[in-house]
């Protein structure tokens, strides 16, 4: 990490989904900077091994809340009970669900699942806590983990990318809502960053397709926990705080890569240029050729 280890000191930040995969791992690099952390889930064993493995990084400072993001009511009383020992200072809605499918095979209940968790999760912790800050008068810092696809949208991951658009949606919302109050509303749309679980899912293949596949980065490689880390980090400090309504994507540039555009061109050796360019000025030789004067 490149921050001081004191960097979020008195910060007391809550991450949905922070049991496993990139949840923990945001976890890690906020306690390792001096926050304090409550993480949720549905799976108490997951939390409970989360906690301990956790506890290195941040001793006292790491705490666990059963809580499924689906239910409003459920997520009510997890922010009551976090605030009894004090006021929350930002809420990382990290909590998701995906798989890769044919859209055409996804049922009903997987569209809800997918959406539920993503869309309806995101909103009913941003409202618990924003509420309890603008009643209370307090500033916060809300940061939402996206995708890139909410500026491209994707095939075989429907439902995942209408429901992050949703949020993107709300984070550009809020943020002109609620900013007066000093509350700031980010997001972050990481690229590829293979965690164990999410992995199975979107590269059920193991043949790195698409968006599991490091080759089609133009920085040729996966993304690297600490670069995540270090986002996540600044956006929850205080080092930041004119920035707001944004979504910023950490993937080495990896959307702006499509096959709708020339980033292929990158494999090209010295030689397929040469033999390139004297291709262009044989084309150019051949066009003055058929002019008529």
């Amino acid at each position: 990490m490149i921050f001081d280890n004191e960097a979020l000191a008195g910060k007391r930040i809550l991450v949905t989904g922070g049991g496993t995969g990139l949840g923990k791992a945001i976890s890690e690099g906020l306690l390792r900077q001096g926050a304090e952390v409550y993480i949720s889930g549905r799976r108490e064993e997951i939390l409970q091994e989360a906690v301990e493995a956790l506890r290195e990084f941040g001793p006292g400072r790491v705490h666990s809340r059963i809580n499924d993001v689906r239910d409003p009511d459920a997520i009510q009383h997890m922010v009551d009970s976090i605030w009894e020992e004090g006021p929350l200072t930002g809420l990382i809605n990290n909590a998701g669900a995906n798989f890769v499918s044919p859209t055409k095979e996804i049922s009903p209940r997987g569209y809800r699942a997918i959406c539920s968790t993503i869309m309806d999760g995101s909103y009913y912790a941003t409202t618990a806590v924003g509420k309890r800050w603008l009643a209370e008068g307090l500033p916060g810092s809300i940061l939402s983990n996206l995708v890139t696809w909410v500026w491209t949208g994707s095939a075989y991951v429907v439902p995942a990318a209408m429901a992050k658009t949703a949020v993107h949606a709300m984070t550009m919302s809020l943020a002109v809502e609620w900013g007066g109050a000093g509350i700031r509303v980010n997001a972050m749309a990481p690229g590829p960053f293979p965690t164990e679980g999410a992995w199975d899912k979107l590269d059920p293949t193991g043949k790195g397709i698409g968006a599991t596949d490091p080759s089609t980065v133009p920085l040729q490689r996966f993304g690297q926990m600490h670069e995540l880390q270090n986002l996540v980090v600044f956006l929850m400090s205080d080092a930041c705080n004119y920035l707001t309504g944004q979504t910023i994507a950490i993937d080495g540039a990896h959307h702006l890569a499509g096959n709708n555009t020339f980033a292929g061109l990158s494999s090209l050796s010295d030689q397929d240029w040469e033999d390139a360019r004297e291709a262009i000025k044989n084309s150019v030789a051949k066009e003055k050729q058929q002019r008529t004067v």
